[in-house]
């Protein structure tokens, strides 16, 4: 890395952003949800509720208050609950399910009710009891983040609108339907991190909705919050990306944001809370982009969270032809999902269905050694060469290579002519790496 570049390396990728003027539809309560307890960056919930009870929307249906790195999950539709179920995750590992059977009415839960925030105890627990996580993907959970050790010296907050990945435009809508929201939670995140200057940070080929936020905080006199026009390339929304465009520091692997007086937080994260703190129904159901060549027609949509993905498709029409690979999310960091019989969880921004030819990738072929995956990474690592270490199982080539700098952004992968699948064994370089620190 260059302390005195203007930009980190980043790529054309493509943009693809069909469903960009596609204002956003709400779905159908569906017959049966299946809301999952894995739905947090660390422990699961436990089940709150058993077959046969009767849950309404917003209801607490799992928890672990034993665990430091979880949060409650809510009933997104009213109805019965059918079973407890166990099915395979995206992740590879078992995920249980509440199966609830809604009768369609969407009655609220008693204890609903605005929250009483007038400190930062009472904001945290705000923030966890409303379920919120980070909704760009990561899904850490957000009481946590907002809760940094070093408090006294977090001095800025980044509102992460860049949405570079081909095809989403999910936090594109929300930033066009949902500024007010943006606005609202965002004043008040800053008050209680008590932060000096707040940015939306939104690439330069999303101007309606730079225009949105301008227009909306010069009405309102607003003097801490602006937006940051960043270039329309892959990955300026990366994290560590990001707060580099920013602020210029370099946020190195296994240093946190707030080690740099850095917050940032996802742009439906802030609207999400931007409402929480309005009407007080926890996070029960998401906006999503549904594209790619083999949905019939593609949207944005409004679902319940636990809604079934083959649910959802028949609502975008179905497909149009056999897909031959679905995403969880974008297709450069997105994760390939086995069956479309999966439900969706808090963090997915996306499911895009493609057909065989749309999916398709050449046949690997050698190296030749051109250097474009190192001129392609953010981070200037030498994707080759860790290739190799990774072959050859040297844990210490890995190491000197710095592996565990790799975000997996897959831009190596992207622009490599042999087709290697160079960010993938980065993942599993890194994975050695950590086997090897534990012996």
């Amino acid at each position: 890395m260059s302390s005195n570049a203007k930009h980190l390396h980043s790529i054309d990728a493509g943009h693809y952003k069909n469903t960009a003027g596609s204002e956003t539809e709400v779905m159908p309560i569906p017959d049966i949800v299946k809301i999952s307890m894995s739905q947090n960056l660390g422990a699961p919930c436990k089940p709150l509720v058993k077959k046969g009870d009767t849950v309404k929307v917003g209801q607490k249906i799992g928890d672990n208050t034993e665990a430091f790195l979880s949060v409650p999950v809510h009933a997104s539709v009213s109805g019965t609950v059918t079973g407890i179920e166990t099915q395979r995750s995206a992740m590879g590992g078992n995920d249980t399910l509440v199966v609830i059977e809604a009768d369609k009415k969407q009655e609220l839960a008693e204890d609903i009710h605005k929250p009483e925030i007038n400190d930062m105890d009472s904001f945290l627990k705000a923030v966890r009891e409303s379920g919120l996580v980070g909704l760009g993907g990561a899904s850490f959970p957000t009481h946590i983040k907002f809760n940094p050790k070093n408090k006294d010296e977090v001095h800025t907050f980044i509102i992460n609108g860049a949405e570079c990945e081909p095809f989403i435009t999910s936090d594109h809508r929300t930033m066009l339907e949902d500024a007010q929201n943006v606005i609202d939670g965002a004043e008040m995140i800053m008050k209680y991190l008590e932060t000096d200057m707040g940015y939306i940070a939104i690439e330069e080929n999303k101007p309606d909705a730079i225009a949105n936020f301008d227009k909306l905080i010069a009405e309102q006199g607003i003097t801490n919050l602006k937006t940051f026009k960043l270039q329309a390339r892959y990955p300026k929304g990366a994290e560590r990306v990001l707060i580099y465009e920013i602020t210029g520091k370099h946020c190195d692997a296994g240093v946190l944001p707030a080690q740099l007086g850095v917050i940032v937080s996802n742009v439906t994260s802030v609207a999400f809370w931007g409402q929480y703190i309005k009407d007080g129904i926890p996070l029960t159901k998401k906006r999503m982009t549904i594209d790619g060549d083999a949905v019939s027609q593609p949207k944005n949509v409004v679902a319940p969270i636990g809604t079934m993905i083959h649910d959802i498709m028949d609502f975008c029409g179905g497909y149009k032809s056999e897909p031959t690979k679905i995403l969880m999310g974008g297709p450069m960091m997105g994760r390939a999902i086995f069956s479309d019989r999966m439900p969706i969880v808090k963090n997915n921004n996306a499911i895009l269905a493609f057909s065989r030819e749309q999916a398709y990738i050449p046949e690997e072929t050698a190296c030749i050694n051109c250097g474009r995956c190192h001129h392609a990474c953010p981070f200037n690592l030498l994707p080759t060469g860790l290739a190799d270490a990774y072959e050859n199982k040297d844990v210490d080539m890995l190491n000197k290579l710095q592996v565990m700098q790799c975000m997996e952004c897959g831009s190596c992968s992207f622009v490599c002519p042999a087709r290697r699948p160079l960010a993938f064994m980065n993942k599993l370089g890194k994975a050695m790496v950590k086997e090897a620190s534990k012996k």
